[in-house]
């Protein structure tokens, strides 16, 4: 720490002042974010096949019945290597993914939020509960990528309405559109060091050690998420581990 370029001290009459300035800015921030809002709530809309199959841990399901009886869902496409381990898996979609746990809120605004992973259900399904994660998780089969996906790619978040029978996509982002995923962010954005990512407008002689191309979700080899689940003597191979009572079976 002695080493790194911290801010100046001043007194707290300056201080508060500085903060004042920028308050400034943020809420101007904040007033142009609802500004877009208002604007994503008028897009126009596409509809989809509400019978596009999808594999959950019953077996499969047509996409309306992920709705769970509410009339929007969010989904993030999760990205996933099929056939590779823990360690070599999404570590950007690792890190979104596993920031969303408590869904009660938007239960309570008629929103579902569910995951649809690429690759076989039943491995991905394995690393779910290596993350201990315990959102709706689905996997995409084939047949339904072109009517879901539609060219674009896992990785995105896209949110639907259902009307009666009939499904609707509403929204998609990708990129750092997704960030409203990860809360983390947010709280680093307001510290001294921000993100610590090399693309970040920092003053000199801050820490950044991370490079912005996926690398910043991964420690040691491995995404970052996974090292608490090891080290609480969780199992990754997701291979060799075993299905909980009344799963349904190993990996190929």
């Amino acid at each position: 720490m002695t080493d790194v370029n911290k801010p100046p001290v001043v007194p707290r009459r300056e201080w508060l002042a500085a903060i004042d300035t920028l308050r400034v800015r943020e809420k101007a921030h904040t007033r142009e974010r609802d500004a877009i809002a208002a604007a994503r709530r008028r897009l126009p809309m596409t509809e989809v096949d509400p019978s596009a199959p999808l594999v959950g841990g019953d077996g499969p399901v047509p996409l309306i019945d992920v709705f769970e009886g509410r009339t929007q869902l969010f989904v993030s496409y999760h990205m996933w290597h099929a056939s590779r381990s823990a360690a070599d898996q999404c570590e950007g979609c690792t890190f979104f993914t596993g920031q969303v746990r408590e869904l009660s809120y938007l239960h309570q605004r008629d929103v579902t939020f569910a995951v649809f992973c690429q690759g076989p259900y039943e491995e991905s399904d394995r690393y779910r509960r290596f993350m201990g994660w315990e959102m709706p998780w689905y996997s995409v089969p084939a047949e339904s990528h072109e009517r879901l996906v539609a060219g674009r790619h896992f990785g995105m978040k896209a949110c639907y309405l259902r009307d009666g029978n009939r499904v609707f996509e509403t929204y998609w982002t990708t990129g750092r559109g997704v960030e409203p995923m990860a809360p983390s962010y947010g709280i680093l954005d307001m510290t001294v060091h921000g993100r610590q990512e090399t693309w970040e407008d920092s003053p000199p002689g801050r820490p950044q050690p991370y490079e912005a191309s996926g690398r910043q979700f991964r420690e040691n080899g491995r995404p970052t998420a996974q090292w608490a689940r090891i080290a609480a003597g969780h199992d990754d191979d997701l291979h060799n581990a075993q299905p909980p009572t009344g799963g349904s079976g190993c990996c190929p």
